[in-house]
């Protein structure tokens, strides 16, 4: 098959102990899934229905195990958030999966950085318009290696944290998401068919704030590893 443009390359992120990589389809994300974080934004966080919203694939920029990635600080902002978050990976497809059988098609889990132009997605909010110049830009997403369930098992209780220079800013446990990650796959596939190669982000807790040009962040998740990004 011949293309009148070339087509876009594959976004991929490795695998920890493997040379295979894993292909990134989707990128979902699960808005405001943690109370404590619910609260620090403004709202109730009462267990309503999950919310989502997406960030293309190419979104997605992988994070070597032990390296510091360059991040460029992006453009129209100057209020420029990080947000830690457990990333879930489906390597089976399905639509109205139930929560008892949702790890079944989780391939494995990453540390991952939903990154925010937070002064756009307000005003965006404001305004009654999509969030995508806020969520979805360049290099949003620095996502570190995938971990498979198969050798990992599926995290429940796991702490999740961030350091801006060295000084703790989001601290918390996996076991305070609002939905799981079985719950949130069962909503998500209610709404999308999901497939191998899909990412969920699936929330990040209280503590979020503005990173400057050369400041260094670093987070992990227990058995997860950890990532590293200097914002330039």
């Amino acid at each position: 098959m011949s293309y009148v443009v070339a087509p876009p390359a594959i976004t991929t992120l490795a695998v920890a102990g493997q040379d295979g990589l894993f292909p990134v389809r989707r990128v979902y994300c699960v808005g405001r899934n943690y109370a404590a974080h619910a609260r620090e934004m403004g709202f109730d966080p009462d267990r309503e229905p999950p919310f989502f919203f997406a960030k293309p694939a190419d979104a997605v920029v992988p994070v070597a195990s032990g390296q510091t990635l360059e991040l460029p600080y992006p453009s129209e902002t100057s209020n420029y958030h990080y947000e830690i978050e457990l990333v879930a990976a489906i390597g089976k497809g399905g639509r109205n999966i139930s929560a008892e059988h949702a790890l079944e098609h989780v391939w494995g889990y990453a540390v991952g950085l939903d990154m925010t132009r937070r002064d756009l997605q307000i005003k965006m909010r404001e305004m009654g318009r999509p969030w995508e110049i806020g969520k979805a830009f360049d290099q949003s997403a620095p996502i570190g290696p995938l971990h498979r369930a198969e050798d990992i098992g599926h995290p429940q209780h796991a702490a999740i944290w961030l350091q801006v220079e060295g000084v703790d800013q989001q601290r918390s446990d996996i076991d305070q998401l609002i939905w799981s990650v079985p719950e949130t796959i069962a909503w998500l596939s209610r709404y999308f068919e999901l497939q191998p190669g899909d990412l969920i982000m699936t929330g990040t807790p209280e503590g979020v704030g503005a990173v400057r040009a050369g400041e260094l962040l670093t987070g992990g998740i227990d058995g997860l590893g950890q990532l590293s990004v200097r914002v330039v």
